[in-house]
């Protein structure tokens, strides 16, 4: 953020007064400036709504269906909406030495342009998991329980079932871990 001249988002501090750069600070809720314009992990709700490109009610992004002409993943005959006709790795990115990652773009942009919103790697977000918090979330906008020890990942990846790479599918990770099926697509603050 500083880099490009914006406002950072995440301190070290509750009083956000000390920009946090590096190290290990378990930055809660209340060391994030939402309204910075710098970069920051989206929020679950963020996460969703713009996997879902503008279009409701469907599995994945835009469609009920998956196969690998749509995503890089995992698939099988185990759920009717993996359509694809073979199980197994996508095979134009099982070729060698996992990870089998596809290059960014190599599948349609959803409504809003967004490629490999299932699929590929998992994508961080900024919300601590918590197993009953969709029963007592705020419905404006929700941040997230406010501390946790892991973080949300959305999505699916190269090594998930079509299951894992639905929408609505929520998945966690220590903050503190690399994987490498996980990565993380930062959102900008107005």
């Amino acid at each position: 953020s500083e880099k490009e001249g914006l406002t950072p988002c995440y301190y070290s501090d509750e009083a956000q007064t000390s920009v946090y750069r590096s190290g290990r600070v378990n930055v809660s809720n209340s060391m994030v400036k939402w309204s910075a314009n710098g970069f920051r992990l989206p929020t679950e709700a963020e996460w969703e709504k713009a996997a879902r490109g503008g279009v409701e009610e469907t599995r994945f992004p835009g469609t009920n269906t998956i196969s690998h002409s749509l995503a890089n993943y995992l698939s099988s005959n185990n759920f009717d909406y993996d359509t694809n006709p073979t199980d197994g790795y996508h095979p134009a990115y099982a070729n060698g030495p996992a990870p089998y990652t596809s290059p960014v773009g190599s599948f349609a942009a959803n409504g809003y342009g967004l490629f490999d919103m299932a699929g590929n790697a998992y994508e961080l977000c900024w919300d601590w998991y918590a197993s009953d918090y969709y029963q007592r979330i705020p419905t404006d906008d929700p941040r997230g329980p406010a501390s946790g020890s892991s973080r949300i990942v959305r999505g699916g990846s190269w090594s998930s079932s079509a299951f894992l790479c639905r929408v609505a599918c929520r998945g966690s990770t220590s903050p503190h871990s690399s994987y490498d099926n996980v990565g993380f697509r930062p959102v900008r603050g107005k």
